[in-house]
């Protein structure tokens, strides 16, 4: 199994900055595909941003694109989303995931991820 880690996340003004990690534990880390994803209530969990197991290879959402940064160490096991520029629509809690798919895969669907950290509240203010 599995364990995932989130931490980073706070309250921050608009045009701010956090930056969100992510600590796994389990297997190899080049392994796992791993993203995060965003959820406000009563809505449905969307991506934010994809990264391949390799650590390069990335997607993003179109409403981020610019402006958060992915990437992924994986000789400490850690996943990051810096986030710069925020506004108050990015106010959400943020969850990364990982899926045991090798190196070279992206995985941009949340049902498509087995492993969830617990998520980390972020909220963007006026």
């Amino acid at each position: 199994q599995v364990q995932l880690v989130e931490s980073g996340g706070g309250l921050v003004q608009t045009g701010g900055s956090l930056r969100l990690s992510c600590t796994t534990s389990g297997r190899t880390s080049s392994d796992y595909a791993m993203g995060w994803f965003r959820q406000v209530s009563g809505q449905e969990r969307e991506l934010v941003a994809a990264i391949r197991g390799s650590g390069t290879g990335t997607r993003y959402a179109d409403t981020v694109k610019g402006r958060f940064t992915i990437s992924k160490d994986n000789s400490k096991n850690t996943m990051y989303l810096q986030m710069n520029s925020l506004k108050p629509e990015d106010t959400a809690v943020y969850y990364c995931a990982a899926e045991f798919t090798g190196p070279f895969r992206l995985v941009v669907t949340a049902d498509d991820y087995h492993y969830w950290g617990q998520g980390t509240q972020v909220t963007v203010s006026s």
